[in-house]
């Protein structure tokens, strides 16, 4: 026997010991089967589910099924077998109807019986024996995965080196809560990969190994902490590119509820059946569009916002006509590397939605300077024009009035100008005026 199972079978594992709820209700882990099929009409665990199972399990792992729930439709499916196989299709028949008929994923054999890890046997994902009398085909699932699930061996290298573009070298800024980074990778991460305590004996020295940090080890790091735990593997190609790049700035927890709000599932954090399912049936530029639309939203909510806020919606910009690029044509993301950091506020980066030019009169910080400049000096300009400011208020409302005022514009246009800096994303055009005398 071979040791060695499929990815499939991998996927049939985790369902073990899902079963049918009693009355109305309905088990939704074993209605996603049928949702994630095309099914959802008949999404109710009374009807025949063992197809649907076997459906689910083969295109979690980004190969193909036959997207029916008759069980028979397996007994042509891939490639038929001489002998029985770890992991590999058994269809049976059911009864004297040639239509009839149960499938699911051979585990164990023996002169008489197969052992079949199966949905619906016993109202229930589990480990069945059935005999040998009642086999239809021994048949081992397509070879070649579902185009738009190759994402593991293309998208990765592409997806990383655009993370490791956005990320730039080594930082530690003092308003960056993730403190000192290089490549993208914290010091508490690094720290955290190598079992080791961040500590008075220690810390310089996590320093100067996240300095140099190798590209073997950030690639490692990479790969086990964010694309395996984010679930890309099973996602198409571009939604995995995205969706790694929000794993690494937003946590994988954090990008995957960012998800699941744009798939209109369950938020809960965890890519299950139900969030798989969703995904596999919209179109990936609806689902991209939208997940952009959240983390730029996510992103104004956040309080460093004022320092790293262009930075990050250019980040989110960028990913996403790559992921888009890739979509359309099918072929792997060529990222060009560019010096700055875009993490950075001081990166000259705007939301795509936002790089429109705004006229120099919508801009509160330029209000602002003006009544400041106008404060502090038509008090001294005006008598030059024939406008004797200072002896007019200070014969009609005094010389504490005339500071007052003063003071009072000066402050407004000093606020005017801190406030619109700090919320400024746009650049600013000129406009042509004409203005008669």
């Amino acid at each position: 026997m071979v040791s060695e199972q499929p990815p499939w079978l991998a996927q049939a594992w985790r369902e073990l010991g899902q079963s049918e709820v009693a009355g109305s209700r309905h088990n939704p882990r074993i209605t996603a089967y049928f949702k994630e099929l095309g099914h959802e009409k008949h999404a109710r665990d009374e009807v025949a589910w063992c197809a649907a199972f076997v459906g689910a399990c083969l295109e979690r792992s980004g190969h193909k099924s036959t997207r029916s729930l008759m069980a028979r439709s397996y007994a042509t499916h891939g490639t038929a077998l001489d002998n029985e196989r770890l992991g590999c299709l058994a269809v049976l028949k059911r009864g004297n109807n040639p239509a009839f008929g149960h499938v699911g994923f051979v585990v164990g054999w023996s002169k008489e019986r197969l052992w079949l890890l199966g949905g619906n046997q016993g109202d229930a994902v589990s480990v069945t024996s059935y005999p040998r009398s009642r086999l239809v085909a021994l048949r081992w699932p397509e070879a070649e995965p579902l185009a738009s699930q190759t994402v593991a061996a293309d998208v990765f290298p592409a997806a990383l080196e655009h993370v490791l573009e956005m990320e730039g070298g080594y930082t530690d800024d003092p308003h960056d809560p993730g403190g000192p980074t290089n490549k993208g990778i914290t010091l508490r991460r690094l720290a955290s990969w190598r079992k080791t305590k961040i500590g008075p004996t220690t810390r310089k020295s996590l320093i100067a190994d996240l300095k140099s940090i190798s590209d073997s080890e950030t690639r490692a790091i990479y790969h086990a902490k964010y694309w395996r735990p984010a679930g890309c593997p099973q996602m198409p190609a571009a939604l995995a590119f995205f969706h790694f790049d929000a794993a690494v700035n937003h946590g994988v927890n954090g990008a995957t509820r960012m998800l699941q709000q744009a798939l209109g599932v369950t938020v809960d954090g965890e890519i299950g059946p139900e969030t798989r399912g969703k995904y596999m049936a919209l179109p990936v530029p609806k689902i991209l569009a939208l997940y952009a639309a959240i983390r730029r939203k996510r992103y104004r909510a956040l309080p460093h916002f004022w320092r790293f806020g262009r930075g990050w919606l250019r980040r989110v910009t960028r990913t996403l006509e790559r992921a888009n690029k890739q979509h359309a044509n099918g072929q792997s993301i060529s990222t060009t590397r560019t010096p700055p950091d875009l993490n950075k506020g001081d990166s000259p980066m705007q939301n795509v939605e936002d790089s429109k030019p705004k006229w120099w009169g919508e801009s509160m910080t330029i209000w602002g300077a003006l009544i400041t400049a106008a404060a502090a000096v038509l008090p001294t300009l005006g008598p030059i024009v024939g406008l004797d400011i200072n002896a007019t208020m200070i014969r009609d409302l005094g010389d504490q009035v005339l500071s007052v005022a003063q003071a009072v514009a000066g402050l407004i246009g000093t606020a005017m100008t801190i406030y619109g800096r700090s919320r400024a994303i746009q650049p600013l055009m000129r406009r042509d005026i004409t203005v008669k005398l």
